[in-house]
C-alpha cells in the first residue's frame, strides 16, 4: 500500500499488515488535523519512505513526535518516543494516518479514543466502541 502528503514531497510505501483504524479524539490530534485522527498503525520496519524530501517531525509530547510535510502541512505519522528516541526494535510501530494513504484501502474503524476530549461540533461513530482515555486494544 501506497500513500503521501497533499504536494507529494513526502511518499511512502507498507510493506506488511496495518491495524485497523483508531479514531483519536484528544486535543493534540484535533489540533494537528483540524479535526479527530484516524489512523492505522504498521510495523515501523514496515513503513518505507519513497520519498522524504519534506518530512520533518515535530516532538508534541514527552510521550510521541508527529511527522508532517513541511512543504504543504499534511499530517502523517504519530510514533511513540520513549525516552525522547523513537521506539526500536522488532515491534516498533508508527501510526500512519489513513487518509493519506493512495485508493481503497479495505481498513475499517475498530475504536474511538478519548472521546472525552471530542468536539462539540461533530458526532461520534457509536457504532464503533468508545474508549475514554487512549489506553485500548484491539
Amino acid at each position: 500500500m501506497t500513500g503521501g502528503c497533499l504536494c507529494g514531497a513526502v511518499r511512502y510505501e507498507v510493506n506488511g499488515p496495518q491495524r485497523a483504524v483508531v479514531n483519536c479524539h484528544c486535543s493534540q490530534c484535533r489540533r494537528t488535523s483540524g479535526h479527530f485522527v484516524a489512523a492505522t498503525a504498521c510495523r515501523r520496519a514496515d513503513l518505507q519512505l519513497i520519498q522524504s524530501g519534506g518530512l520533518q517531525w515535530y516532538q508534541s509530547s514527552a510521550r510521541a513526535r508527529r511527522g508532517f510535510c513541511n512543504v504543504c502541512g499534511s499530517s502523517l505519522f504519530w510514533e511513540e518516543t520513549p525516552d525522547g528516541k523513537p521506539a526500536d526494535g522488532p515491534d516498533a510501530t508508527i501510526s500512519v494516518m489513513a487518509g493519506t494513504l493512495d485508493g481503497k484501502t479495505g481498513l475499517e474503524t475498530a475504536v474511538e479514543i478519548c472521546v472525552e476530549d471530542a468536539g462539540d461540533y461533530y458526532r461520534r461513530d457509536e457504532r464503533v466502541r468508545q474508549v475514554e482515555g487512549w489506553r485500548y486494544e484491539i
